[in-house]
């Protein structure tokens, strides 16, 4: 049994869909917003893109007494206009009990003090302070693609600048791909540092751990642009960390949206937008805003 509980915290508009609230509140205000939402709060909301992923989160919790996750919710929202939530919360049989409600206040203190080791928004300034307090933290966009079909919960992640560090990639950006290969070969036997998601990365490793390999209710892959000789730096650097990557793609440049509808992943995390966009036509995705490639 994992010692150390892994937390997420999501916002009510990574969890539900709340477009047409959103649209309310952009375009007549916080008191029509209010109203809009108190007088529906008996109306559940649908699943928003986060939705299945943090589903099979909870469903790891086989032991009441020693759960191995806990979901909270974290939403600029305000109490009253939150009960909608909470109560779309109970109507989809989520267990989720702690929350924060800050009235259009950015949430990321919270975050902190509710020891959150993920956390997941649709607004980029509360992701970008989250990842400034050194939470793994994404901007979820909107998605085309269908629920996913199997009960294991699949996450994908790209490589550098989010389980690994940008280091590498500065010299991509500042050198060119010829620099980057001879940097990753004469480095290969040289960890690379951390990257934002590398708790989160280990968290849900501790969790698999608990299980055999054949059937463990999580399965994650790492699929990056890298391609040889680059990608031997990155094994030997999980190996290093002693944790386990279910599935290793170096693609070498190619679009990665088929790969991932062929994993199945139940969310996919990367930091260059572009990427982002060609992956949310096929998987629910995360936009990491940290490294060189979001320099602002």
């Amino acid at each position: 049994m994992a010692e150390v509980k892994l937390v997420v915290a999501i916002s009510s508009r990574a969890l539900f869909d709340l477009d047409e609230s959103h649209q309310v509140f952009e375009a007549k205000g916080e008191e029509e917003y209010s109203r809009y939402q108190i007088s529906l709060e008996s109306v559940p909301l649908i699943p928003g893109v986060a939705f299945s992923m943090v589903r099979k989160l909870l469903a790891l919790n086989t032991d009441p007494s020693r759960p191995r996750v806990e979901v909270v919710l974290v939403s600029r929202n305000s109490a009253d206009t939150g009960l909608r939530v909470f109560n779309s919360i109970r109507h989809h049989g989520l267990d989720i009990s702690r929350a924060a409600f800050t009235r259009g206040e950015p949430p990321y203190r919270y975050i902190v003090s509710f020891g959150a080791h993920l956390f997941l928004s649709a607004n980029p300034e509360d992701v970008r302070g989250a990842l400034d307090a050194g939470i793994a933290a994404a901007t979820i966009l909107p998605s085309g693609s269908e629920e996913f079909r199997s009960g294991q919960l699949r996450i994908a992640f790209d490589g550098d600048a989010v389980i690994f560090s940008d280091e590498a990639e500065r010299i991509y950006v500042e050198g060119g791909l010829d620099a980057f290969n001879q940097n990753e070969t004469e480095s290969s036997e040289k960890p690379l540092p951390g990257g934002p998601f590398k708790p989160f990365l280990s968290a849900l490793h501790d969790i698999q751990s608990d299980f055999p390999v054949k059937s463990s209710p999580i399965r994650t892959a790492l699929i990056t642009a890298r391609g040889a000789p680059a990608h031997e730096r990155v094994i030997k650097t999980l190996r290093s960390w002693g944790i386990r990557i279910d599935e290793a793609l170096f693609l070498g440049g190619k679009e990665k949206g088929a790969f991932l509808k062929s994993f199945g992943a139940d969310i996919f995390f990367d930091d260059q937008i572009r990427h982002c966009d060609s992956a949310a036509e096929y998987v629910a995705t995360g936009h990491v805003p940290y490294g060189v490639k979001n320099a602002v």
